[in-house]
Order: structure tokens, then sequence, then C-alpha cells
């Protein structure tokens, strides 16, 4: 009312303007919403993404991740580096711009996702589990390979990727490279046939640099 009176606007540039905030605000809550149901932490965003950090990768590659093009293909991506240097964070802010822009997302942590598909095993929903996660937009699977994967978790992995390949896309952070992966896997027919499937299909973004968390270390006084 104060900037109406400001401007002088007309009634019907007071109205627009009203009705543009209520769609900005509601799309922002329609965001958080879409965001928290995707698995998404609200602290990880692109303008959260600490620049100071210690950390290289190619910034042009990263760039073209977040203009989400490689949603056309689809196509995917795998994060990888050591131990806390921002693979997550960077994952789930990708996760964010897919939500703004109204793409359905999930994340989940790999060893997570293989105990919620035994789980469903009992009550006999795992083909609609696999079903829904086949034909998510956007999977981003976290800590993948962090530990090994036996014969169930190995046959399950295989089953998603090929269902999600040349389909959906897929981002995958690890600390382990894609040829380590294998050794990680209990049937390596099934390991080789899904892994050379996900990273014929990704863009590969290599985090270099020391643990954020070292810096976040208590000091005395």
């Amino acid at each position: 009312m104060t900037l109406a009176r400001q401007q002088q606007l007309p009634h019907a540039d007071f109205l627009e303007l009203v009705l543009a905030d209520e769609v900005g605000r509601r799309d922002t809550n329609s965001a958080a919403l879409r965001a928290r149901a995707a698995g998404l932490d609200p602290t990880m965003r692109l303008d959260t993404w600490d620049t100071s950090a210690q950390v290289r990768f190619d910034q042009q590659l990263w760039n073209e991740l977040t203009s989400l093009r490689f949603l056309d293909g689809p196509h995917g991506a795998l994060l990888l580096g050591p131990v806390g240097v921002g693979k997550t964070h960077l994952a789930t802010a990708l996760g964010h711009i897919a939500v703004r822009r109204r793409v359905g997302v999930h994340l989940t942590r790999a060893d997570k996702l293989f105990k919620r598909l035994k789980a469903a095993r009992l009550d006999n929903t795992v083909e609609a589990e696999m079903r829904r996660l086949a034909h998510t937009p956007l999977l981003i699977i976290d800590d993948f390979c962090l530990q090994a994967l036996d014969a169930t978790e190995t046959a399950d992995f295989y089953e998603l990727i090929v269902e999600r390949h040349h389909k959906t896309a897929t981002v995958v952070t690890s600390n382990r490279e894609p040829n380590e992966w294998l050794a990680m896997m209990a049937d390596p027919l099934l390991a080789q046939s899904a892994v050379d499937r996900l990273v014929s299909t990704c863009h590969e973004l290599i985090i270099e640099g020391d643990s954020y968390r070292r810096r976040q270390r208590p000091t005395t006084q």
C-alpha cells in the first residue's frame, strides 16, 4: 500500500503487484514442500555453497550441470572425490534447481536405498518401489559404494540402472572411482553391465581438495 501511494500506481498495476507477490510466495512455499518430499537438505543449495572452500573442480562442467541440460539426454552425472569436499552439497543443489523447475526429484543415500528395497520384499511392494524409483526423472544416489554390496543389492542396482538407462537422469556421488565399484559388488557380470550403462551416459565431475569438516573443528579461546 505504501509503495502504491508513493508511486501513485493505477488500480490495475497495484492489483498486478499484489498478485505477483502472492504467486511468488506460493511458488516459494510449493518448492520448499517439494524439496522436503524429495529428501533434499534445505541448507544445501547453490547459494549456500562456500565459495571460499579449498576445493577444485571443472567450473565449466559444473555450470553446464546447473543448467540441467543433461536432463534432456537424458544423461546423468557422477560427482567423485574424497571425503568432505562437498559432493553431497553439490548434488543436493542440483536437486533444488530441478525442484524449482518442477522436475520430479528423489535423493537417497545408497545404503538406505538398498535397505528400503529389501524391506519392500517383506510386504510384496518391491515391484512398486522399483517402478517408482525407475520413473523418477532425477534420481540422486549419495555415497554409492561406501561399503560392499551383497548379491541382492547388486541385483537391485543392476535392475534400477537398466530400467533408467536412456529414460531418466541419475546423479551419483561416491568416494570411489567407477572402476573401483566393480570390486565392491557381489556379482561381477551384473556389476560390469550396470556400471558400463551408467558411466556411458554420465558427465564426470572430479572434486579435489581438503575436507571442509576439518575447518569446522571447535577451537579453544
